[in-house]
């Protein structure tokens, strides 16, 4: 982790789980300041191993993040400049080792939307709103959100959003790929704990392995079912699989506990393997 003092970011870290909670008053807009921590603060995971998961949340109880400052929307090379370190930190959170996750309870709209869709993974609460209204300040997107509604919404639902400018629920949101899943509030840290505490229990590999597979996928089909059958093979052929496979088959597998109980043959998989470190 950086040890790096951040004045708009406070970072705490758990069992291979970083928070971030976000708080720039008065209602926590992506000023260029909240931009340049946020990035610092990604760049500073590049060769992290130890950072699985991390999950942006907000501190204000009425927004997640607002949108990109309006004051640097202005044409001037200062404002210029502002805008496209927006667009790399959008980048930035796509290129992340770790899986990012952002949990919303508040509004999400502009920069604060494409921040949201930028992450690997976003849950929503009842609280929460999704919307790309830039529109209405004579402006397109500028941190990829018509782009990414074009792909996850297809043609008219995206044009639609995008003309209309208007909120989505979480569940709306869900439904139309904005987000992963509505989570309601009452329930969002059991689920987080379980969800989450699964994925840090991985490496950092698995979970690039993953990423990369599914990226190569969407952009070729053929090009993605390649790549996946290079790192079978490959994973195939390391100790490690094989210790885990042989302790598998002790505990059940390919048995009848397979079809009853087959968490609990992991579970014993992985407590006779921690044994053996």
């Amino acid at each position: 982790m950086t040890s790096k003092h951040y004045s708009k970011l406070a970072i705490s870290e758990q069992n291979g789980i970083a928070t971030v909670s976000i708080q720039n008053p008065p209602v926590n807009v992506l000023t260029i300041d909240l931009i340049n921590e946020l990035n610092h603060f990604i760049m500073s995971l590049q060769d992290n191993r130890d950072i699985k998961v991390v999950v942006f949340k907000s501190l204000h109880a009425a927004f997640f993040l607002a949108h990109l400052d309006l004051n640097v929307i202005n044409g001037t090379q200062g404002g210029q400049a502002a805008s496209i370190e927006f667009n790399h930190m959008i980048t930035n959170i796509k290129k992340m080792k770790q899986i990012s996750v952002a949990v919303v309870d508040g509004v999400a709209r502009g920069g604060g939307n494409e921040f949201v869709m930028a992450c690997d993974l976003a849950y929503g609460t009842e609280n929460a709103a999704f919307a790309q209204p830039e529109i209405h300040v004579n402006i397109p997107t500028g941190g990829q959100g018509a782009v990414q509604f074009a792909r996850r919404l297809g043609k008219g639902k995206a044009l639609q959003a995008l003309l209309l400018g208007n909120d989505f629920s979480a569940k709306q949101a869900e439904a139309l790929n904005i987000i992963t899943q509505f989570v309601p509030k009452a329930e969002m840290d059991t689920f987080l704990a379980q969800t989450l505490g699964v994925i840090a229990s991985l490496e950092v590999r698995d979970i690039q392995m993953y990423k990369e597979i599914i990226a190569t996928s969407i952009i070729d089909q053929e090009a993605g079912a390649e790549l996946e059958l290079r790192y079978f093979l490959s994973r195939a052929g390391e100790n490690k699989t094989q210790q885990i496979i042989e302790a598998f088959l002790k505990h059940g597998g390919q048995t009848e506990r397979e079809a009853r109980d087959i968490q609990g043959i992991f579970v014993d998989t992985a407590q006779e393997l921690a044994t053996l470190k």
